[in-house]
Order: C-alpha cells, then structure tokens, then sequence
C-alpha cells in the first residue's frame, strides 16, 4: 500500500523539478526528501528515478505513478471535504461543529492591492459567518499563488487578469470572479497631461517584468505610440502612489489602491475604461468545502465593499 505523504513528495517532484525545490517548499532537508522518495521507489517496485546529471529525473513508471499521486491526494481533500460538510452546524457556520471541533484552517494567497483594501473587510465578515474558520494569509504574486495552488501550498488564491492578457487556465483549478477593478492614468497633481500621449517624455514607474501588470501598461504605451522610459521597477504599489504624488513618476494604477483613502495624485481615465478582473482559484477538489466557500463570500463581499468605498 503506497503512503498517500510519500505521493504527495512524488507529486511535488513532478511540478517542482529538483529534490531541493521540493525540500525548499516543505521546509524538509533534501537528504529526508530523497529517503522517502527511495522508500516509495522500494515500494513501487519498479524504477521512477533515473540519473539526469546532478538531478534525477522521472521515469515513465514515475511519471505514470505521479499522475495517479495527484489523483490521490484529490480524492483524500474531497474526503476531508465531506468530512467537514458533516460539522457544520447551519448554514454559513463552516467548521462550526460540536465540542471538541478544531479550527478549520483556509490557506490564501493575496495580491498586494487586496491585503489593505480587500482582506480588512473580508476577515471581519469572515469572523461573524464562520467563526471556527481560521485564515492563514501570504502576499505572494499571482503567477506564484496560482502555481503554489497547484502544488498544494495554498487552499484559496486571490489573482488578476488584464484586459487582453488572459492568464492560463491550470489543470484543476476552478475560478471564481470577484469583480472588476477599473485602471487609469496616475499623474503628479500638478501635471497637466490630458492622457497616454502626453506622457512619451516622462519617467514612468511599472511593476517587475515579467508580470501581468507590467506587460499591459508596456503595451498602453505603445499603442500610443511610444516606448515607456521605466526608471522606476518596483513591486510595491505603495511606492508608486509616493513617488508619482511627489511628482518624479508617472504610471497605471487600479482603483483598490485608493480603495478607504484620497488619491493624493491626478487620476486620467483610460480611452476604452478598461479594467482587471479579480478572481479566486481553488484546486477542484476543494470547492465543496464549507470554509472554502465560506471565506470565498467574504471576499467577494469584501471586494465589493473596498470598490463602493
């Protein structure tokens, strides 16, 4: 009988690549790492790894028994998800069972902008509804958060799309549309650009390459016919909203971040008023889950509020 943690490690394997990735992630030693994995080898009986220069790579007996790994730890997270449609006292009550009912603990990854404008209201919702549902919270990048869903890492992803820039559906994941989130032109306040062309001779602030928000705001500019001078790359939007207001940058930001405070900056609405979608992506197998379903209400419903204002 095969060990449903020592599948999880193969799983990991499989989507990670190296031994160290997997120990890295688990907060394991890769030396326990490479023991357990030759232990489940001993069990299969036949040989998943092979040598592949430093690393070992997956046979076609290990990827074979991944792909069932996966299936596996799916079918144990609906198990535990009907176990805990059973503790639930009334509806809206997750893990709210009789005596003696631990916690139910949600694993969620946010986007920077939802931590101050979204997540405040969400917890305090959260709290009233389901009070044995206990939230573990990480400001991680989407393209992370939704890889590390995959992975099992996290239970719940906070995530975004821009207009025209569709992020890739992952095997097994189920999405979940939070709202709209509207984008405009940021400007110092004393800076009289009426829009996008006006702004070919400014220094701009972006977020890193290589992320969604940064390839839209590239490609705004270059619709407009020009290449952006990005002298600013910086995750933090808190740093764009200081360094446009103190005027050394402009840039494209989303309404959440002023969501409970005054702009401190000129805001330009964008021809076309385009906007990111904001949504949630849970592993499929986990959907029924009352506190799943429950802390996704919170947050829709927190968004909604941060948006109203």
């Amino acid at each position: 009988m095969f060990e449903l943690r020592r599948l999880r490690l193969l799983h990991e394997l499989a989507l990670r690549g190296t031994l160290s990735a997997v120990a890295e992630a688990l907060s394991y030693s890769p030396s326990t790492i490479s023991q357990q994995l030759a232990q489940l080898e001993k069990e299969a009986g036949v040989p998943l790894f092979a040598p592949d220069g430093r690393r070992v790579r997956l046979t076609e007996h290990g990827m074979l028994l991944a792909a069932h790994a996966e299936r596996a730890l799916d079918l144990d997270e609906r198990a535990r998800a009907e176990l805990e449609s059973l503790d639930v006292a009334g509806p809206g009550d997750a893990g709210a069972g009789g005596p003696g009912i631990a916690p139910t603990t949600v694993r969620v990854a946010v986007l920077q902008t939802a931590v101050p404008s979204v997540l405040p209201d969400a917890m305090t919702l959260l709290a009233r509804r389901a009070p044995r549902v206990r939230l573990e919270v990480a400001q991680v990048p989407p393209e992370e958060g939704l890889f590390e869903l995959s992975a099992r890492r996290f239970d719940l992803v906070i995530a975004e799309q821009y207009p025209g820039h569709t992020r890739a559906h992952r095997a097994g994941l189920e999405r979940e549309v939070l709202g709209v989130d509207p984008i405009r032109l940021a400007l110092p306040p004393d800076d009289p650009a009426t829009g996008l062309a006006g702004l070919r001779d400014r220094a701009w602030i972006m977020e890193p390459e290589g992320t969604a928000a940064r390839q839209w705001a590239t490609q705004q500019c270059r619709a407009a016919g020009f290449e952006p001078d990005v002298r600013f790359e910086i995750a933090d939007l808190t740093a764009h909203v200081r360094l446009i207001a103190a005027g050394h940058a402009v840039g494209v930001l989303p309404d959440l971040v002023w969501a409970g405070g005054a702009p401190g900056v000129r805001l330009v609405d964008l021809p076309g008023a385009p906007a990111r979608e904001l949504f949630t992506a849970a592993r499929e197998s986990s959907t029924d889950r009352p506190s799943i379903r429950s802390v996704r209400d919170a947050l829709r419903d927190g968004f909604h509020a941060a948006i109203a204002g």
